[in-house]
């Protein structure tokens, strides 16, 4: 085949691949079906809104309030525990052995105050028999010395009640009844005062709250006390219903966010407050549910 043939046989061949090629892309693309159908509208006029699980109390994020080395966790994830329950303790060796000095000078100062009181007891006792057996002036350096031992003494106390209440922020407890919802420390680890992480996430998770971001468009819309269903994600079929319990007065931006690739990240948000009690359901802190609230239909 000369040249002058295979020219334009390579041209055809190009033009037909570049056909081939638009045709391909032009097609349309298959219907990507969700692995779970979303939770239908239980409601004729409803508000819809993304919940978020959460405690009863809030989720609490437990922190220290001095820095040091953990060295007991009486409590494991999962662990029910009352109010003023340890929770964990920080090392407080060095204050312990503080406060053995600091009571050994009470003792110190409860001997040095004796002295003074009894030569003021017996002055005293002198004066009242015979009102010139003593001076004012020598009563009143008495009555001072006297006062000065018992000041002396009222501060080494102060310092023995200030250990004892550092020795016991040491301590860290439950602030209400709950349950140990996520714990990251363990023995020997160093807890820094004020992390940006909690060491350990507590709640009361027997009743449940789910806390519903509207969107400030359809805010008007809901009205306490408003029945809600939820449905969690991944589970259209199974309703949960919602108990009303507040609405926060104010329209905030949306922070909690679902992952979904239409989901607008600049939108301002009314939260509204649901529980339901769990009674053994496989739900979680944390978890997202679809919530509907029943509302007025919304306007033409």
């Amino acid at each position: 085949m000369t040249r002058r043939h295979a020219l334009p046989l390579l041209a055809i061949l190009g033009l037909g691949v570049a056909v081939a090629a638009i045709v391909k892309d032009n097609r349309e693309a298959p219907a990507n079906h969700p692995a779970v159908e979303p939770a239908s509208a239980p409601y004729a006029a409803f508000v819809a809104g993304a919940g978020l699980v959460e405690a009863s109390t809030g989720n609490i994020a437990i922190g220290s309030p001095v820095s040091g080395i953990a060295t007991d966790i009486p409590v494991q994830v999962g662990d029910h525990v009352k109010a003023h329950d340890v929770l964990f303790c920080i090392d407080d060796r060095d204050l312990q052995a503080r406060l053995l000095t600091a009571r050994a000078r009470v003792k110190a100062a409860e001997a040095a105050l004796r002295q003074p009181r009894h030569r003021l007891d017996y002055a005293e006792h002198l004066v009242r028999r015979d009102a010139g057996a003593v001076s004012e002036q020598a009563l009143s350096d008495l009555r001072d010395e006297a006062a000065a031992a018992e000041a002396n003494l009222g501060l080494a106390k102060a310092e023995v009640a200030q250990l004892g209440m550092d020795i016991e922020r040491r301590t860290v407890r439950a602030p209400v009844a709950g349950r140990v919802l996520q714990l990251r420390l363990r023995l020997g680890e160093y807890v820094e005062a004020g992390g940006t992480a909690p060491v350990l996430l507590f709640g009361d998770d027997r009743t449940l709250y789910v806390r519903v971001d509207v969107d400030e468009s359809d805010a008007w819309r809901v009205r306490p006390g408003a029945p809600a269903l939820a449905f969690p994600r991944g589970e259209p079929q199974r309703r949960i219903p919602l108990k009303f319990e507040y609405v926060e007065p104010a329209i905030i931006p949306k922070t909690s966010l679902t992952g979904r690739s239409t989901e607008r990240t600049d939108t301002r948000v009314l939260q509204v407050l649901y529980s339901f009690v769990p009674e053994g359901l496989p739900v979680y802190v944390g978890q997202q549910f679809d919530v509907f609230i029943e509302a007025a239909p919304a306007s033409p």
